[in-house]
C-alpha cells in the first residue's frame, strides 16, 4: 500500500486535464469541503462527517487529509474548473482502514454532476497514483445504490470483486479493484 520509498513526496504536485486543474487539498479549501460534505447525496452515499462549520472543515483537512499527503505524497486533491477557476469537487487516493489496497474516492458539487468532469479528474489521479507513485493496484468502494459512482468506477477500469464491511461500520459496500 505504501509507495516506493525512492519516489519523491512533493506536496506541490499540480495536475492538469483538458478542462480541469487538480492540486492537493489545502486549508484554503475548507469552504468547498464544507459544501461537498453537506450535500444530501454525499451524506446519503458516503456518510455524515459532522462538518458543520468552516472551522470543522479546516480541522478535517488538517487532521485527515494533510497527514497522508505529508506521509505518502498523495491523498485528496481539489478539482478546479479551468473555465472561471471555480472549485467544483475533490478526488483522491486514500489509505482506508479495513482495505489492503488504497482507495480512490471522489465528490463533486451537484451542479457539476453528469458532465464527465469526475471521470476526467479520477482518471488523471488514478494515472498519477500508478505512474508517479508506483501503486500496483487501486480499489474503490461504494454503496449498493450509488449507481452513478459504480458506473464511474467501472469506466476507470476497476472490476467488482466482492462485498466488504469496513471496521466500525454496518453497511455492506461494493468493492472494486484494478486487475
Amino acid at each position: 500500500m505504501t509507495p516506493k520509498s525512492n519516489l519523491s513526496k512533493n506536496e506541490n504536485n499540480f495536475y492538469e486535464t483538458e478542462r480541469l486543474f487538480i492540486r492537493p487539498i489545502s486549508l484554503e479549501d475548507a469552504d468547498v469541503i464544507l459544501e461537498l460534505y453537506n450535500m444530501p447525496n454525499f451524506i446519503k452515499f458516503i456518510g455524515d462527517k459532522n462538518l458543520k462549520t468552516h472551522s470543522d472543515a479546516e480541522n478535517y483537512i488538517k487532521n485527515r487529509f494533510l497527514p497522508q499527503i505529508e506521509r505518502l505524497g498523495f491523498g485528496n486533491y481539489l478539482i478546479i474548473l479551468k473555465e472561471g477557476s471555480q472549485k467544483i469537487g475533490a478526488v483522491g487516493i486514500f489509505e482506508r482502514e479495513g482495505l489492503d489496497v488504497v482507495d480512490i474516492g471522489f465528490s463533486v458539487l451537484e451542479k457539476f454532476e453528469g458532465k464527465g468532469l469526475m471521470f476526467e479528474a479520477a482518471q488523471k489521479i488514478k494515472s498519477v497514483g500508478m505512474n508517479e507513485f508506483g501503486l500496483k493496484k487501486i480499489s474503490a468502494i461504494t454503496t449498493n445504490d450509488n449507481f452513478s459512482s459504480q458506473k464511474l468506477i467501472e469506466r476507470l477500469g476497476l472490476k467488482f470483486q466482492k462485498y466488504v464491511t469496513l471496521p466500525n461500520e454496518n453497511e455492506e459496500l461494493r468493492y472494486y479493484e484494478t486487475e
